[in-house]
C-alpha cells in the first residue's frame, strides 16, 4: 500500500468516527415519534421517491365496515387490491392490534407484529404492498378493536 492510499484510508477513517460521533451526540433518548419524518430521513425519502399511501376505497374485508374503519372480534382478513406499484398500506388503531402480512415482492415471508399505541398518535402499522394482498388482523384478548384504513 501507497503512502497516499494510506493517507486517504486515515482521511475516511477520521471522517467515519467524526461523523459516528455527531449522529450520537445530536440524537435524543426519548422513544421519538414515529409519525415525525424530519432530519436526514425524511430528506432522503423525498428525494427516493412517492411516499403514496393505499386508497383506502381499495380495501375489502370480512368484518363490519364503517368508513375507512374496520370493527372486529377476534381476527379480520382485509383485501387489498392490486395498488399498481409498490404502496404503503397505513392502518391505526386507539388499541394494540396483531398484523399478519406478506412481504411485498416474490419472497415467501409472513410479517407478524403486535402493534401497540404510542402516546398521544395511537396504534400505526405501515405495510409494504405491491399487488393484490390479504392481511389478517387480530385483536388481542375478549374485546373488540377498530381499526383504520388512513389515506396518509
Amino acid at each position: 500500500m501507497s503512502g497516499r492510499q494510506k493517507a486517504l484510508l486515515a482521511v475516511l477513517a477520521v471522517a467515519l468516527v467524526a461523523l459516528f460521533v455527531i449522529a450520537v451526540g445530536t440524537g435524543s433518548g426519548d422513544r421519538g415519534d414515529p409519525d415525525a419524518r424530519g432530519g436526514v430521513v425524511g430528506w432522503l425519502g423525498r428525494l427516493g421517491g412517492d411516499r403514496s399511501a393505499v386508497d383506502p376505497a381499495t380495501v375489502t374485508g370480512d368484518c363490519s365496515r364503517s368508513g375507512d374503519g374496520f370493527a372486529f372480534t377476534g381476527d379480520c382478513v382485509l383485501t387489498i387490491e392490486d395498488p399498481g406499484g409498490l404502496r404503503t398500506l397505513l392502518l391505526r388503531s386507539p388499541a394494540t392490534f396483531g398484523v399478519h402480512a406478506p412481504a411485498p415482492g416474490d419472497a415467501d415471508v409472513t410479517v407478524e407484529d403486535e402493534v401497540e399505541p404510542f402516546p398521544g398518535a395511537g396504534a400505526v402499522a405501515r405495510i409494504a404492498v405491491d399487488k393484490r394482498t390479504a392481511v389478517r388482523l387480530t385483536c388481542p384478548g375478549l374485546g373488540s378493536c377498530t381499526v383504520t384504513v388512513a389515506p396518509s
